[in-house]
């Protein structure tokens, strides 16, 4: 199991993985576009369906482990570890 911590922002023009960036304490997150409005959980949807297809594993595997409500989230990615993780990350940045 690996903890993917994710900036989110709903409402993107596109739907789109666009790379690590730092968070306020200095921490490194993965900055991700969806087109999916925050509303009963359309953006959490579309960014579990965008991860799953990045990573190469099924939307089941893909979970909020939490930060639903916000925009700074973990994901929990089941089936690999966090080295995994990163190295699909880095041919896996794509959009629809």
């Amino acid at each position: 199991m690996a903890n993917l911590p994710v900036r989110l922002q709903p409402g993107a023009a596109v739907n789109r993985i666009d790379g690590w960036m730092s968070d306020a304490e200095g921490r490194p997150v993965l900055k991700v576009r969806v087109r999916a409005r925050p509303i009963e959980g359309e953006a959490n949807d579309a960014l579990i369906r965008l991860l799953a297809k990045s990573l190469g594993v099924p939307k089941s595997a893909v979970s909020v482990g939490h930060g639903a409500q916000s925009r700074s989230k973990m994901i929990v990615v089941h089936g690999l570890n966090d080295e995994e993780l990163r190295l699909r990350l880095v041919d896996g940045f794509s959009g629809d």
